[in-house]
């Protein structure tokens, strides 16, 4: 694959984060695919950071990619709701440390010899509620599933489901009408 395919991944699965309607979305990547993953990627580092996009590595390996695209305001006031914390604290993060701490804490979880760390949909703007009721009934008895398995507020979920549904087919269509990568992303 090549500039124009990674750019249509990117776009498809982190269009709300880059439009500033999603604190963060979690990424991917079969590394073999591209020719050059990773100068690929560190293409696009500097307009990633001029828009406010910052991007962290939560797994790697040779042949694969597990990186992190969030909004460091967007992302520290979703870990920052009270029930966020409650959860975060209960999965021994230091809850009054910096994002950047939090973020180390997931990254050893992720490549921890344990389960999956599912409170991981706090970091990518899902409600406190629904990634607890996850964690309680192990991913069963949700009401609606679409980005995340909903188990409370399932009319509101699914309005958060369609906005980021349409934005992320309005930024293909616009990427595959000729607009630039760059020209997307919105600085907020």
């Amino acid at each position: 694959m090549g500039r124009e395919a990674f750019e249509h991944l990117l776009g498809f699965h982190a269009a709300p984060t880059f439009a500033g309607i999603k604190a963060g979305s979690l990424l991917s990547f079969r590394k073999a695919k591209f020719a050059d993953f990773d100068g690929l990627l560190a293409s696009y580092e500097q307009c990633f950071r001029c828009k406010g996009i910052s991007l962290f590595p939560l797994a790697e390996r040779a042949d694969l990619a597990l990186l992190l695209f969030y909004r460091e305001r967007d992302l520290s006031a979703a870990l920052g709701r009270p029930a966020a914390r409650v959860i975060l604290a209960e999965c021994g993060y230091p809850v009054s440390g910096t994002l950047k701490e939090k973020l180390e804490f997931l990254r050893e979880r992720v490549r921890g010899d344990g389960p999956f760390p599912h409170e991981v949909g706090l970091f990518l703007g899902y409600p406190p509620e629904d990634v607890a009721g996850f964690i309680r009934h192990k991913g069963r008895a949700f009401s609606c599933c679409g980005y995340w398995k909903v188990y409370a507020n399932e009319e509101e979920a699914r309005a958060i489901f369609e906005r980021y549904t349409h934005c992320s087919r309005e930024f293909c269509r616009r990427l595959d009408a000729g607009t630039p990568f760059s020209d997307l992303l919105i600085a907020v």
